[in-house]
């Protein structure tokens, strides 16, 4: 649930939400190209933000290898 995913919302405890699917990042974050921008997102649904960058089909790739669920509705 987004609930959740508000709990995780540190640099060493990061989920986010991209189309209703539930990353943990956490391992990602010291990786992520555009620095630490990605945590605008942590903690919440960041599908606008994420598809409003434009980000590249490895970007795409990445989320789904940190992919842990679904977001409960």
């Amino acid at each position: 649930t987004i609930e959740e995913v508000k709990k995780h919302n540190k640099k060493n405890d990061a989920w986010i939400v991209i189309n209703n699917k539930v990353a943990d990042i956490t391992n990602w974050i010291s990786k992520h190209p555009g620095g630490d921008i990605i945590m605008k997102g942590v903690g919440k649904d960041a599908t606008e933000l994420f598809n409003n960058i434009g980000h590249s089909t490895y970007a795409i790739k990445m989320l789904k290898k940190y992919e842990i669920g679904k977001l409960k509705i």
